[in-house]
């Protein structure tokens, strides 16, 4: 038989609500409620068991569900589910979940940790708020007033909503704690005479660790600090949108762009043009690489900072979201001995990745791999990988000269800029070695046009050409709250959807919004790739300097999927949605 008597266990004190009173009413007696019911109908514990844990609840002022835990008769995670299940609640792991600033710092830092209860999204302007103990109603009134909006309640495991709290808290106390330091601290100097001992104080270099933190945390691929009249404006990208998280005092920008030129090694007097440089270091519990790029304004200098994920080097082409067919096109394209291939896209498409991810296909002790790029963004085993340096005279084109000399098999030029690159790597591909490369066009077809406006001769153009990759990133829908309908004729119409290609789905998604995806509905992202096959025919329609109407009508002849086609295929599939597509391709 169970044993009846208390069990001993130490609990914080309980908190007060507004009135003084204690928060919660504990049961009377052996009275059992119906949580203590649901759990002992599931025989996770006995009736014994359950009026032991309730006669404690009640002399000691906690909750039942807390009582049950610390005794070890209901693990954390079981207890949040069966309260999620028994009122209907949505249970989320808040490890997983990427908080909306804004509506973290909806409410006090202080209230949070008193009532264990945090705000971690909006939805539908209403403030969603994650908690352990969902019958805490005081602690719900007291957001409900200070906040003034409906609540959205959300069940979370009591160990992981205390580490959340800790961890925001720590980055919106350290924020405030630091900027207000710093700038009492610059607030009489004279920032256009800082000098680099004034930077390496204390405020200032928490200041920028903790912004740096934040953004790593926040999965951000960029911060963009900018300067306005009055204030400094920070920005993060989180899949491919800008969100602003943190503005400070216009003071601390002179300390703040000095810190970062110093972490990147930059000229921190010369504020009248662009600077690029590159830092690391461990932020978040993980080591990152960081660009960096300085731009003078109007209003001060603007610094954009891209976070590199290492992981990044690693993946392999088919985590890259090709679809099959088009992932065997360019598959056959890269194993072949000698050729060009051409990766494009607008900044910030994955191009470089896409390209990382083909060197780790055909990456072999066989083959002698070397890589010229500006800059060297991430360090792959097993290749030889050669930074520009144009201050030194080590420019594309000198350093392909010099690859060209160290008995390449494959080639990867970071971009083709201009003429003089163009034509060795041209030369390079012709004459038994294979090249991979980016340009910046708009889409397959007009690659072949853009390398004749550099001065290529169309026919070195169609000799050397194998395929052209052109690609976007879009965003993926969040699985845990992508809303289901049927799309109607007109909305497909308008879309100009390829009924011939694609049958029309009877059922699509669109983008809902909850806590793991920070209310955006949208959850990472993917790759939409078109890829052009240089066949007999477009090679000699490109040897006769043919105009990218033309290639476009001979490539939709030899059924190349158009990057609009692949993105509509991932609306029909459920991955992604049909305004999203058509925001990143129209």
């Amino acid at each position: 038989m169970a044993d009846k008597r208390p069990v001993t266990t130490t609990y914080p004190q309980p908190a007060q609500g507004q009135n003084g009173a204690n928060r919660r009413v504990a049961p009377s007696g052996n009275f059992i409620s119906p949580l203590g019911r649901a759990i002992i109908a599931a025989g996770l514990v006995s009736e014994d068991q359950m009026k032991a844990a309730v006669e404690e609840a009640r002399a000691t002022q906690v909750s039942l569900n807390r009582v049950l835990v610390a005794r070890k008769l209901v693990d954390e995670r079981t207890m949040a589910e069966i309260m999620a299940k028994r009122l209907g609640l949505e249970l989320v792991d808040l490890s997983r979940i990427n908080l909306d600033p804004t509506a973290v710092s909806a409410i006090p830092n202080q209230l949070a940790k008193k009532h264990e209860i945090l705000p971690i999204a909006w939805k539908d302007s209403k403030l969603v708020v994650a908690m352990a103990d969902s019958s805490d109603l005081v602690a719900l009134d007291d957001v409900r007033t200070i906040t003034q909006r409906e609540l959205i309640v959300v069940i979370a495991t009591r160990s992981d909503l205390i580490q959340t709290i800790e961890r925001s808290v720590r980055f919106d106390d350290a924020l405030d704690a630091t900027s207000q330091a710093a700038a009492d601290q610059v607030a009489d100097t004279d920032t256009s005479t800082l000098t680099v001992d004034v930077i390496e104080d204390a405020p200032i270099v928490k200041l920028v660790n903790i912004t740096l933190a934040q953004a790593v945390q926040q999965r951000a691929s960029d911060i963009h600090i900018e300067p306005g009249e009055d204030e400094v404006r920070i920005r993060l990208r989180i899949d491919g949108v800008l969100h602003e998280v943190n503005r400070f005092p216009k003071v601390l920008l002179s300390g703040i762009v000095s810190r970062l030129k110093i972490m990147a090694n930059l000229n921190i007097a010369e504020r009248r043009i662009p600077q690029d440089g590159r830092m690391s270091g461990t932020l978040a519990g993980q080591t990152v690489d960081m660009r960096i790029a300085t731009m003078p304004t109007v209003a001060g200098e603007k610094i954009v900072i891209r976070i590199l994920d290492k992981s990044t080097a690693l993946l392999e082409l088919g985590q890259l979201g090709f679809m099959k067919e088009t992932l065997d096109q360019y598959e056959a394209c890269f194993r072949r001995p000698y050729g060009t291939i051409l990766v494009t896209g607008p900044t910030g498409s994955g191009k470089s990745t896409t390209l990382y991810a083909t060197l780790n296909q055909i990456n072999h002790e066989s083959r002698n791999l070397i890589t010229v790029e500006d800059p060297v963004e991430y360090r792959l085993p097993g290749v030889t990988q050669v930074q520009v340096n144009t201050k030194a005279g080590l420019t594309f084109a000198s350093a392909l000269r010099s690859i060209l000399r160290s008995d390449p098999d494959i080639i990867l030029v970071g971009e083709i800029r201009d003429q003089e690159t163009a034509i060795i790597a041209i030369e390079a591909a012709l004459t038994g070695h294979l090249v991979l490369s980016s340009v910046h066009t708009n889409d397959s077809v007009s690659t072949p046009s853009r390398l004749a406006e550099m001065g290529i001769a169309p026919y070195l153009i169609a000799s050397s050409l194998d395929c052209i990759v052109a690609q976007r990133l879009t965003r993926k829908l969040c699985d845990n709250c992508k809303v289901a309908y049927t799309p109607t004729l007109s909305e497909l119409r308008s879309a100009r959807w390829p009924e011939d290609k694609i049958p029309p789905p009877e059922k699509a998604f669109k983008a809902g919004g909850c806590p793991r995806c920070a209310g955006t509905g949208f959850l990472g992202r993917f790759g939409l790739h078109e890829v052009l096959i240089i066949s007999e025919e477009i090679e000699h329609a490109i040897a006769e300097g043919a105009r990218t109407d033309t290639i476009r009508q001979l490539a939709k002849s030899s059924n190349m999927q158009t990057m609009k086609d692949v993105g509509l295929y991932h609306v029909a599939l459920g991955n992604t949605s049909l305004e999203e597509i058509l925001r990143v391709v129209s």
